[in-house]
């Protein structure tokens, strides 16, 4: 069944789809690209009437079955989604449908940016597992609604530019749907002074990106993720990425970054075997690990086990490898393969140890720097929490990367266990509060969600006991020069959503 009403900003009659007790608008262009590489202008052109019933296009991509790394079953089909370079940036927004057309008092609005190691879309609202529904759906049962606004934007070389262009273009492209939202999402009942942007992994990196460029969102969400994981590079670690890259599309034919056709960069892509992308440097990012925080809540999580998409390329290193890596660190160097069991005679040892250390130095560190800069520094309400449910499909695989995902928004509960969908349950309603600008929980504790559908407030014993909080006390005192070399030998090149 459908909805449709006349936007007063947009200048369009928008038909948008019922859902459960939500009404959809699903593909909404927020902006425009006139050609590859260019800078993206807002969409101000609308027709009289746009069908929105259907999910737009994400940008060109090399395939990935985001079914592996979260263990959705095969039988379970994901519809394909369309993709085009040029179309898509545009946005999908639920509001509940008993709010729909009143627009007093206007709703808190959650805006979601998707991951994906910035190269791919992982978790569409198209495949169901970021989508919006249930989320938005909850908010209504439980008097406290919410809008909600997910957003597609360029990726890969798409959205990282040639050496000509601007840089960061799946950032700006963000930013420009951000500036949508202020503008035009008040017309579907949305309260634009109350914003909270949120994502996990590469979404929760650009999230944190925004935090820093002081984006217009009040409140920001950064689930397994932060610039800590993926820092902004400079110039020369971009170029290299280009030229990698323009290698291929040539061996492919008389093309460069510019003219190859889409089907010649997405080979291109593939073969290069180029597994994720980053923020490059620039102005408003120059102190980023020294801003003070311009935002008025945080909330911040990770799972118990972020390192699984390291995990076959480290369990295809040699002990020796491995111990090398560690000797990096220098004078710290014994301590450290202490706390993480690196052991020459114990090579299945050294390979978990090195998972743990990725896990430790890229995400437990840098939120719990971020907590206590949050809390001590600038007296910021931040609200800490650890996911600790493990997969439904696939136990023994722990509380992983991404797993959040399909807890959070519930697109899988038909098929998932009940204990999952209690964590999911627990989760959208904590979310929810924080969105509403309610405290989820006191903010100088810790909550854990999971295992077994579990929700507990944590003091320091209980935190201690879920996380190695005493190993990242160690890793505080290490210098960037002694620790990063680390990481460096054991991770590069090792990442894969395909584990």
């Amino acid at each position: 069944m459908s909805a449709s009403f006349e936007h007063r900003t947009l200048k369009s009659t928008l038909i948008g789809a019922r859902v459960d007790t939500t009404v959809q608008f699903r593909g909404i262009p927020y902006g425009k690209v006139t050609k590859r590489f260019a800078e993206a202008d807002f969409v101000t052109d609308l027709p009289a009437k746009l069908d929105c019933t259907r999910y737009g296009p994400r940008c060109p991509q090399v395939p990935i079955d985001v079914r592996h790394l979260l263990r959705i079953p095969r039988d379970h089909i994901l519809p394909a989604e369309p993709e085009d370079e040029f179309k898509c940036l545009n946005l999908d927004l639920v509001i509940p449908e008993e709010h729909f057309l009143k627009f007093e008092p206007r709703l808190p609005v959650l805006v979601w940016i998707h991951g994906g190691s910035q190269a791919v879309t992982f978790g569409s609202a198209a495949s169901g597992v970021c989508d919006m529904t249930k989320i938005v759906a909850d908010s209504a049962k439980l008097g406290k609604p919410v809008v909600a606004v997910s957003i597609q934007y360029r990726l890969n070389i798409f959205g990282f530019g040639d050496e000509t262009s601007a840089s960061n273009l799946a950032l700006n492209d963000q930013r420009l749907a951000l500036e949508w939202v202020q503008a035009h999402v008040s017309g579907f009942g949305g309260d634009a002074s109350r914003v909270t942007l949120a994502g996990e992994s590469a979404g929760a990196v650009y999230c944190h990106a925004h935090l820093v460029r002081k984006a217009p969102a009040a409140q920001f969400i950064l689930s397994s993720g932060s610039l800590h994981l993926s820092p902004p590079q400079p110039p020369s670690k971009a170029s290299p990425m280009r030229e990698r890259l323009t290698g291929h599309v040539q061996d492919l034919g008389p093309f460069s970054l510019q003219n190859a056709p889409v089907s010649v960069m997405v080979e291109a892509l593939q073969r290069s075997g180029i597994q994720s992308w980053f923020i490059q440097e620039e102005q408003q990012l120059q102190d980023w690990h020294r801003t003070v925080w311009g935002a008025q809540r945080l909330l911040l999580s990770d799972v118990q086990n972020e390192s699984v998409l390291w995990r076959s390329g480290i369990w295809s290193m040699a002990a020796s490898d491995i111990i090398h890596a560690f000797g990096l660190a220098g004078m710290k160097s014994t301590e450290l393969m202490r706390l993480y069991g690196i052991d020459v005679e114990r090579p299945s040892s050294c390979k978990i140890g090195a998972l743990d250390f990725i896990n430790d130095y890229k995400f437990l560190l840098p939120v719990e720097n971020m907590v206590e800069c949050g809390r001590s520094q600038t007296k910021l309400s931040v609200y800490r929490c650890l996911i600790d449910e493990n997969n439904p499909w696939q136990p023994s695989n722990g509380a992983h990367h991404a797993v959040d995902l399909v807890l959070l928004f519930g697109g899988f509960d038909h098929i998932i266990s009940a204990s999952a969908k209690r964590t999911g349950q627990n989760l959208r309603e904590k979310w929810i509060d924080f969105i509403q600008g309610d405290e989820p929980w006191p903010s100088d504790s810790y909550v854990a969600f999971g295992p077994h559908g579990m929700l507990q407030q944590l003091d320091e014993i209980g935190a201690n006991s879920r996380r190695r909080m005493a190993n990242v006390k160690f890793l505080k005192k290490m210098d960037i020069s002694e620790v990063a070399p680390v990481f460096n030998a054991l991770a590069v090149g090792r990442i894969s959503l395909l584990n």
